[in-house]
């Protein structure tokens, strides 16, 4: 039996979530890129512009024997603000809302279900942003559910992005450098504080 599965998440900048998922136990692959708009083959300058309709996103391949799909959405739930329209942090724009583009009819019922159980809480995620927070207690998930139409491959320099732009130690960052220490590593240090058990043992 093949427990191979995809599923596409946007959640804000893809060298955040890229980053994120590619920690995790029993994810395959990781593979930014666009989706969810109009504008055929997009550059990444277009949708820098807001008008293609597509989001930044991940095309995440996984074993779901090991890591199913909900293990996925509280992680994916955990490490934006799902409940800011097109916004996640100083991102603002419709290329960073929060977007679930799914391979078949059972991924979005179970997306669906775990937005209910979220919007029905009268919590936040646990680890919700400080601007899902400034939102007040309880504010409802903006999320979009979707079937996968198409899935366009982001530029090779965004792949691997937080791999490639770690600054050496004991030298000073540079813009690409200061995102990762900035918005990045503070990000993956909450994943390894909260979901410490379904890291990988080398990340590399």
């Amino acid at each position: 039996m093949n427990d191979k599965e995809t599923v596409v998440f946007g959640g804000g900048c893809f060298w955040c979530t890229e980053a994120v998922f590619k920690m995790l136990k029993g994810v395959i692959s990781v593979e930014p890129g666009y989706a969810g708009g109009h504008t055929k083959s997009p550059t990444y300058e277009q949708i820098c512009n807001g008008d293609t309709g597509h989001a930044e996103v991940i095309k995440i391949e996984y074993d779901a024997q090991i890591i199913p799909l909900e293990t996925l959405l509280t992680v994916f739930f955990a490490t934006h603000d799902p409940t800011t329209k097109n916004r996640q942090g100083n991102d603002v724009g419709e290329q960073y809302r929060s977007i679930i583009l799914c391979d078949n009819q059972q991924q979005i019922k179970t997306s669906e279900k775990f937005i209910e159980k979220l919007n029905s809480s009268d919590d936040l995620p646990a680890t919700a942003t400080p601007e899902a927070l400034q939102v007040g207690k309880g504010a409802p998930i903006t999320t979009q559910i979707k079937m996968l139409e198409i899935f366009y491959p982001a530029e090779d320099y965004h792949k691997n992005y937080y791999q490639k732009n770690l600054p050496a130690r004991g030298l000073q960052a540079g813009k690409n450098q200061a995102y990762c220490q900035v918005v990045i590593n503070p990000k993956l240090k909450k994943v390894q504080e909260k979901f410490a058990k379904l890291l990988k043992e080398n990340r590399n």
